[in-house]
């Protein structure tokens, strides 16, 4: 009798062992895909963080994203593309939860951007471009930044004389300034873009410098060169620089970003005479958000989001 009551008892405690083990759900460890309080790891490459206002726009997008509690990785490559690709790979290798273009033209990420898109890594563009495995890119309405400064470049040079453009093709944005901006002088009969010199990066104000220096030895008289279009604030202060240097007149520049520093040279009163802001930390914060309601879900309307930017001149 003994014997079978003690027997029972183990029955019974075995099955209310095994009822509580099966009622108790298990957890992924902290960190790993799908566990509780996850945090999510954002990697943004980028060829170009030796620009001023790529640097500032991904340190704007890596503070608002860290705010967010997301572990956020900046990697620059100086320029070197097929470097950029080999970062992208290794992004994916460690299998972030997206990843981030910051400038840089899609069209030489192929490689990268095809192995993201095999192992389901979203990525995103903060004005770099658009392309297949680029979910959305927002950037500055370039045509209207190419379309604005040349328009105002041409009106304070008279509708007439020789201009030149400071170009950078490899980044899809300036790309699309200097086309609207080529389009919109050609709008006014008696201007003639009588060279389009690619600036090189990193270095871009010295590279400048240095081509307006070789441009003003090959026009050497008051007249031959009116304006100067610059895609970018950077080489624009070069040109003002070695106009200055010269000793020239009668030559106006005209940059896009609105920089701090642009905004001190157009405030002189020199030839630097406007630029066109483009809202960088706006772009940050709205990827940002756009990132977080992917990771939530919830996928954009559009592979792409246009800001407009606002003139910066003397007045």
């Amino acid at each position: 009798m003994k014997h079978r009551l003690i027997h029972a008892l183990l029955l019974v405690a075995l099955v209310l062992s095994l009822a509580a083990c099966t009622a108790v759900a298990p957890t992924a460890p902290a960190g790993e895909a799908g566990g509780a309080g996850q945090t999510k790891t954002v990697a943004v490459v980028t060829p170009y963080m030796a620009n001023a206002t790529t640097k500032y726009a991904i340190e704007q997008f890596e503070k608002y994203g860290k705010a967010k509690g997301w572990n956020v990785t900046v990697t620059d490559t100086n320029a070197d593309f097929n470097l950029l690709v080999s970062r992208i790979e290794d992004a994916v290798t460690q299998k972030v939860d997206a990843i981030v273009l910051g400038m840089g033209d899609p069209a030489q990420m192929t490689k990268g951007l095809e192995a993201a898109q095999a192992a389901g890594i979203p990525v995103f563009g903060l004005d770099a471009g658009n392309g297949p495995g680029v979910v959305l890119n927002i950037t500055s309405d370039n045509g209207q930044l190419g379309r604005e400064t040349a328009r105002y470049l041409a009106e304070a040079i008279g509708g007439k004389g020789n201009v030149v453009m400071f170009t950078h093709d490899p980044h899809p944005g300036v790309r699309a300034r200097a086309e609207a901006a080529a389009a919109e002088f050609a709008n006014y009969p008696e201007i003639t873009v009588i060279e389009k010199k690619h600036i090189e990066v990193p270095g871009p104000v010295d590279f400048a410098r240095s081509v307006t220096q070789d441009l003003l030895t090959a026009y050497p008289n008051d007249g031959d060169i009116a304006g100067i279009w610059a895609g970018w604030d950077e080489p624009a202060l070069g040109a003002t620089q070695a106009i200055e240097a010269a000793g020239r007149s009668g030559i106006v520049v005209v940059g896009i970003d609105g920089t701090d520093f642009a905004r001190a040279e157009i405030a002189k009163g020199g030839p630097f005479i406007a630029s066109i802001a483009q809202d960088f930390d706006g772009m940050a914060k709205q990827l940002a958000d756009i990132i977080e309601a992917y990771f939530n879900g919830e996928k954009p309307a559009s592979d792409s989001v246009q800001i407009p930017g606002v003139m910066v001149t003397r007045e």
